[in-house]
């Protein structure tokens, strides 16, 4: 492989991120008619992105000899459910990952994935989460290979059928 590099997104880096971005979100409009079109979303998503990785996480980019690959952004959240222990309260939670297709099957995603563990590791979480649409096949299988098991299952069903991809 090429030489791949992880580093902390810089400002310089928000065009491509933006990008990755409206390329994430209108990948998973095609899997799912929830997701609104990238550009609508991308600039007010990717500044809360980047709020919540500052605050207690991180924004990775990925770089295949100095070009942009792809992102993974994850951070620490903290949930009140009375029915799960302390550390399931508190976990490093895991909102997006993008490789550009043109980098894609190079195992850039598990790069990213590892480097966000550790990140989120060192700050004192014993837990990972990280979600996916059920009928995102291919990341499913990449967070299984990164060691990932399914923790709970959403069901939806749409009253009426109007909800179709």
């Amino acid at each position: 492989m090429n030489k791949l590099t992880i580093r902390p997104a810089m400002p310089s880096d928000a065009p491509q991120l933006k990008g990755a971005v409206i390329e994430l979100q209108d990948h998973e409009r095609r899997l799912h008619a929830t997701r609104l079109p990238g550009a609508l979303i991308a600039d007010a998503y990717l500044a809360w992105m980047q709020q919540q990785a500052n605050e207690s996480g991180a924004l990775l980019v990925a770089e295949i000899e100095g070009t942009f690959a792809g992102f993974a952004a994850g951070w620490i959240a903290q949930e009140d459910s009375i029915a799960e222990t302390q550390d399931s309260n508190s976990f490093g939670y895991i909102s997006d990952i993008c490789v550009l297709a043109p980098y894609r099957g190079r195992r850039i995603a598990a790069a990213l994935l590892e480097h966000l563990e550790n990140h989120l590791a060192r700050a004192g979480v014993t837990r990972i989460r990280i979600g996916s649409l059920a009928a995102n096949k291919p990341a499913r299988a990449c967070y299984e290979r990164a060691g990932f098991t399914a923790y709970e299952v959403i069901y939806e069903k749409v009253i009426g059928g109007r909800d179709a991809p």
